[in-house]
C-alpha cells in the first residue's frame, strides 16, 4: 500500500511531487576542504570516499576519523590464526535462572583481553578492509607530486540526481576538472579528468592497494610493510591490467583501464595511469570478489541508476511550509536518502559507519539493522531491504544452532558479527536481545510495501517461524507469567546483565512480533501454535510505577532517583541510570504496543525533563518523534527531531557524529576518554564522523510522520497543521 498525502495551512493542489528539484535543490556544494564531511559515492555494495579533488589524493587534509577509503560490503579479512580460535573459545559459563549455566561470549573486564588471546583475535576477526586508493598524480614542474597548497579555485559539486561528482580546481595555473562515479551493477571508480596538464603527462591517477593494519579502528589501512602483502599482475596491456591481491589468506581482484592511455607500475602496490596527448583521460578502476576484465567509462547507466532511485521510490516535499526547520528536515531526508544508497543497501548488514569507515573492527549490530534497512520498505524500496535479509536466510541454520547450545528451540540471532555469523565477544554484546524479533518486523513490513503478496511469505515463512519458536521458549516461567532475563541487558545499556528482569520495549516488542508471527501462520494456510499463544498472554506486563513506564522491572525507582536534584543536574552518577537510550519509548512509538496512552505522555515528559539528552545517540531522537506522533502531539514530534545536541547536528553531507569526545569525557572521565576506552572498549572513546542508523531512522521517522501507521487519520498525521505543507507519495504505512 502506497499512500499520497497533503498536509497545509491552506487547501492546494494534489499534484505529483516534482522529483528532480526535490532532489537537486540539496546538491552538495563545497569551495573547500570541511575536513570532518569527505563526500561519499557508492552502490550499496561499494563506497568510495572523496576529498576535494574529488579522489583520495590529499588524506592528510582531513580528520583522522575521517579517512578516504574504498570499501565493499564483501571485502573481509582475517589475521592469521595458528592456535585455530573458533567462536566457541570466546564463551564462558554464565549462570540463567532454571536452566543452570549457559555459554555466552562474555568478557567481564576489558582487561581480559591482555589475559586471553583468543578474545582479542574473534573480536578482531573476520574485520573490514579498504581495497584501494584511488588518487590524482599531480606533477609538479621539478617531478615532484604536488601539495594540497599547490591548488586554488577548488570547487566541488555533487549531483545527487545524477550519482556524479565534480570538482575542479587549478594547478600550476592550468585548470582540472574531474568527474568520478561508481558504476551501479559492477564495484568500479570512473574517473574522468579535463585539463590541459593531461597532454603532458603532468596529471594523472594513481591507485594504490594498502596492507591491513593492526590498528583497524577507523582506518584499516596499512601503508607501511610493504612485505607483508602482494600484488600480482596477471594480465597486461599498454592501457589496462589485472591484478591479483594476496592479504593473508584473503584475495581480491583489481583491474586498471586508462582509455587511449597507459598504465605503468610504480611500486610493489602502486601504478599510474597517464595520456600524452589529448586533454581528457579516462580511467576506471575495478574491484572484484573474482578475477574480472576492466570496465570501460558508462556515465549513462550511472546516471539512469540514481534516475530509476530517485523516481521509483518514497519522497516527502516541504516546499511551502512556513515552519523555518522545514527546508533543513528536507535536506536531511533527500540526503539520508543517498547516503543510505551507497551504505545501507548492500548484501549484508551494513557496519554502523557503513562504507565511509571502519568501526567496532567492521562488525555489523544486528539490533541496528532495524534502523538502517526498516525504512526501505515503508518508503517504497522492498527490494533493497531484502537484499540483507537474504543474509538472514542464509544463517538461519547457525542461528538455529546457536539457539540449540542455550537449550531453547528456533534461531538465536547475534547481536555483533561478521558474515560468519559469529557473536563478538563483548562486556554487553552477548546479553543484547531486542535485535532478536528484528526478522520478523523486517519480514513483515517486506510483506505489507508489496501488498500482501504471498510469494513473500514463502520465501521468508520459514525465518519467521524459527524466529517466533525463540521467542516463544526464550522467556522464562515464572510463576503465572513468563519474563524476560536474567540474563539479559536492554537497549538501554547500562543496566546490569545478571540482574535485569523484563525490559519494557523488549516485552512489547517480543509480544508484537510473536502475534504478527500467528499472522503469518495464519495466512500460509497454518493453524495457530498453542504454545505462541499462552507466551503472548502470559507475558509479564509493562513494568509501571507512579503513572510512568519504567526502563525494566528491576529498577522500580527509576524515575524518582532520575528526578532527584543529584540526577536532574545532569551529573550522571553510577546510580543515575537516566542515560544513554530511552528505549522504552519505542514500547509505543516503533510498535502498535499495549502501552497506555496517558502514561507514555507522562513518560515522555519525564523523559524530556530528567533525561541526560547529552548522553543520547542519533537514533533516539527520531524515536521519540514517532511516540510523540503516535500521541497526536504532532509539533513534539517534529521539535524532537530538531534537538540541538552533540549526535543530532547534521554536517553538510548529511552525515551525523556517533559520539564527540567532550561527552565522551562526560560519560567516562577525562582520563578514560583520553586513553582512547569508552564504555565499547578500547579505542571507542573518540568520536566516529559519521554514524548511519541517523540516517535510517530518521527516513523511518519522517515516513511515518508522513505516510501514517495503523489507524492514524488524515495526511501527514505527524505533522502539525500550522506551518507545513507535507506532500508525500510512495510511502506505506507502519504497524
Amino acid at each position: 500500500m502506497t499512500v499520497f498525502c497533503l498536509a497545509a495551512t491552506s487547501p492546494a493542489p494534489a499534484q505529483p511531487i516534482d522529483r528532480h528539484a526535490l532532489v537537486t535543490r540539496h546538491n552538495v556544494t563545497l569551495t573547500r576542504i570541511d575536513p570532518h564531511a569527505p563526500l561519499m559515492l557508492g552502490n550499496g555494495n561499494l563506497g568510495f570516499t572523496a576529498d576535494i579533488t574529488g579522489l583520495q589524493t590529499f588524506p592528510e587534509q582531513y580528520s583522522p576519523i575521517a579517512p578516504l577509503l574504498t570499501m565493499a560490503q564483501w571485502a573481509w579479512h582475517s589475521f592469521p590464526n595458528p592456535n585455530g580460535y573458533t567462536e566457541r573459545d570466546g564463551l564462558v559459563m554464565v549462570p540463567v535462572p532454571g536452566r543452570g549455566e549457559q555459554p555466552f561470549p562474555w568478557i567481564r573486564d576489558w582487561s581480559e583481553l591482555d589475559k586471553r588471546p583468543a578474545l582479542q583475535w574473534l573480536r578482531e576477526n573476520p574485520h573490514r578492509f579498504s581495497l584501494g586508493r584511488v588518487s590524482l598524480a599531480l606533477i609538479r614542474r621539478d617531478g615532484t607530486q604536488a601539495h594540497f597548497s599547490d591548488l586554488s579555485a577548488t570547487r566541488q559539486h555533487l549531483d545527487l540526481w545524477s550519482g556524479s561528482l565534480t570538482s575542479s580546481f587549478v594547478f600550476d595555473r592550468a585548470p582540472v576538472t574531474v568527474e568520478t562515479r561508481v558504476h551501479p551493477t559492477r564495484d568500479m571508480v570512473m574517473v574522468s579528468i579535463r585539463s590541459p596538464l593531461v597532454a603532458s603527462g603532468r596529471i594523472g591517477v594513481d591507485v594504490r592497494y594498502p596492507g591491513v593494519s593492526a590498528k583497524l579502528n577507523p582506518d584499516p589501512s596499512d601503508w607501511t610493510r610493504d612485505d607483508v602483502h602482494r600484488t600480482r599482475v596477471l594480465e597486461r596491456r599498454p592501457d589496462r591490467l589485472v591484478a591479483e591481491r594476496s592479504l593473508d589468506a584473503t584475495r581480491y581482484y583489481s583491474a586498471i583501464l586508462a582509455l587511449d592511455g597507459i598504465v605503468t607500475r610504480t611500486g610493489p602496490h602502486g601504478f599510474r595511469a597517464l595520456r600524452r596527448g589529448g586533454e581528457r583521460l579516462d580511467v576506471t578502476v575495478r574491484f572484484d570478489r573474482e578475477r574480472r576484465p576492466p570496465g570501460a567509462q558508462d556515465a549513462g547507466v550511472v546516471a539512469r541508476h540514481w534516475h530509476d532511485y530517485w523516481t521509483r521510490g518514497g519522497a516527502v516535499d516541504f516546499s511551502g511550509s512556513t515552519d523555518p526547520r522545514a527546508a533543513e528536515l528536507e535536506r536531511r531526508v533527500v540526503l539520508s536518502q543517498y547516503l543510505a544508497a551507497i551504505n545501507q543497501a548492500g548484501e549484508i548488514p551494513p557496519q554502523e559507519e557503513g562504507l565511509f569507515s571502519n568501526s567496532w573492527n567492521g562488525k555489523f549490530h544486528l539490533e541496528m539493522t532495524l534502523f538502517h534497512a526498516a525504512h526501505w520498505a515503508s518508503w517504497g524500496r522492498p527490494e533493497l531491504l531484502e537484499r540483507s535479509l537474504g543474509w538472514y536466510l542464509e544463517m538461519l541454520p547457525q542461528a538455529q544452532a546457536q539457539a540449540r547450545r542455550h537449550g531453547v528451540r528456533g534461531a538465536w540471532w547475534s547481536k555483533m558479527t561478521g558474515p560468519n555469523g559469529w557473536n563478538s565477544p563483548s562486556t554487553v554484546n552477548p546479553f543484547i536481545m531486542w535485535q532478536q524479533p528484528h526478522p520478523i518486523y523486517l519480514a513483515e513490513l517486506v510483506r505489507r510495501a508489496r501488498g500482501g503478496d504471498p510469494a513473500v511469505l514463502a520465501r521468508y515463512g520459514e525465518m519467521v517461524e524459527q524466529t517466533a519458536q525463540l521467542l516463544a521458549s526464550w522467556p522464562r516461567r515464572e510463576g503465572s507469567r513468563y519474563v524476560l532475563g536474567p540474563p539479559i541487558i536492554p537497549v538501554q545499556e547500562n543496566h546490569p546483565p545478571l540482574t535485569t528482569v523484563n525490559p519494557a520495549f523488549e516485552l512489547e516488542y517480543y509480544r508484537w512480533a510473536l502475534g504478527t508471527a500467528q499472522l503469518w501462520r495464519e495466512r500460509r494456510g497454518l493453524v495457530r501454535n498453542a504454545e505462541w499463544d499462552r507466551v503472548i498472554a502470559g507475558l509479564a506486563p509493562l513494568p509501571e510505577r507512579d503513572g510512568l513506564v519504567l526502563p525494566v522491572e528491576s529498577a522500580p525507582d527509576f524515575w524518582r532517583i532520575a528526578a532527584s536534584p543529584e540526577c536532574s543536574r545532569n551529573a550522571t552518577p553510577p546510580r543515575c541510570l537516566n542515560r544513554d537510550h530511552p528505549s522504552f519509548l519505542m514500547a509505543f512509538g516503533l510498535i502498535p504496543g499495549r502501552v497506555d496512552s496517558a502514561a507514555m505522555r507522562r513518560t515522555l515528559e519525564a523523559t524530556e525533563s530528567h533525561w541526560d539528552l547529552r548522553q543520547t545517540w542519533g537514533w533516539d531522537f527520531p524515536v521519540a518523534a514517532m511516540t510523540a506522533a503516535r500521541l497526536g502531539e504532532p509539533d513534539k514530534a517534529v521539535d524532537w527531531l530538531f534537538r540541538d545536541l552533540p549526535n543530532n547536528r547534521w554536517g553538510v553531507s548529511g552525515m551525523t557524529p556517533r559520539v564527540h569526545l567532550e561527552a565522551e569525557r562526560q560519560l567516562v572521565g577525562p582520563a578514560a576518554a583520553n586513553a582512547g576506552t569508552g564504555p565499547d572498549g578500547p579505542g571507542y572513546a573518540r568520536a566516529a564522523e559519521t554514524y548511519f542508523p541517523s540516517n535510517g531512522s530518521l527516513l523511518l521517522a519522517v515516513g511515518m510522520m508522513a505516510g501514517g501507521w495503523d489507524g492514524s487519520a488524515g495526511a501527514a498525521p505527524g505533522f502539525p497543521r500550522r506551518g507545513w505543507t507535507v506532500r508525500a507519495e510512495g510511502l506505506t504505512p507502519l504497524p
